[in-house]
């Protein structure tokens, strides 16, 4: 018995570090991490970005994008929607979202006739027609030309529903799907028509309402050419010739 208790108390002081040894190498490993992060600030300083945030160590070319990230920190927010209030960051994101207000969308596809509040938005479209989908499910193959398209699809397949509604409780998906759900307890309608002053709860309603006002039928049959205001009016068509 007291060799086992000796063996055991042997093992203990093997397995177990001095606390002065323990702070030295943790306080080593801090000092090669700095070191590693002041090596690789310096190398983007030298390659031209100058300007480093002193919270997180990301460093710009120009001052005012430092200035920009800075406020991701601070949580400010001085771009000030005056129709709506919406803050923002910064002032491109406040100048895509005045688009929502006036309904302009300056970039046009070239190979369709639906345009975009943004260029990004527009370059993400532009998949569609090329039928590029670099972002495969692990689980099911199915291929989407956006990541956060991939990540939404994932929630299918773990029934994921990170976004409750803060009245009601249901669950959604997706955070503008919560933000359209939320406008039926608030009767907020925020896409307005600038042609006929209509108001909507959904860009997508709006799209369908200038539409049929301007005469627009966008969505045309390939084997036919009868053409149709929704995409999914053209869906229930396309069928017809296949059955």
């Amino acid at each position: 018995m007291f060799t086992e208790a000796m063996n055991e108390d042997e093992d203990k002081h093997q397995c177990q570090k001095p606390q002065n040894l323990e702070r030295q190498e943790m306080s080593s490993s801090s000092v090669h991490k700095n070191k590693i992060f002041s090596t690789k600030r310096k190398q983007r300083r030298e390659a031209g970005e100058p300007y480093t945030c002193p919270q997180c160590g990301k460093c710009f070319k120009r001052k005012s994008q430092i200035e920009c990230h800075i406020r991701v920190h601070t949580g400010e927010r001085p771009n000030i929607c005056p129709q709506c209030g919406k803050s923002f960051i910064d002032k491109s994101n406040l100048v895509a979202h005045m688009r929502i207000h006036t309904g302009e969308r300056p970039y046009t596809c070239s190979q369709c006739p639906k345009s975009f509040k943004q260029k990004s938005t527009l370059k993400v479209h532009m998949r569609i027609h090329s039928e590029e989908c670099p972002y495969r499910c692990p689980q099911c193959g199915k291929g989407f030309n956006q990541k956060n398209n991939l990540e939404l699809h994932m929630r299918t397949h773990t029934g994921e529903r990170p976004y409750p509604c803060p009245q009601c409780g249901k669950g959604f998906k997706r955070k503008s799907s919560l933000d359209i759900h939320v406008r039926i307890h608030t009767g907020e309608s925020p896409y307005v028509c600038p042609q006929t002053g209509k108001s909507f709860k959904q860009k997508s309603n709006l799209e369908k309402h200038r539409r049929i006002y301007n005469g627009e039928r966008p969505f045309v049959c390939p084997q036919c050419g009868k053409s149709f205001i929704e995409k999914s009016a053209l869906k229930v068509h396309t069928r017809a010739h296949t059955e």
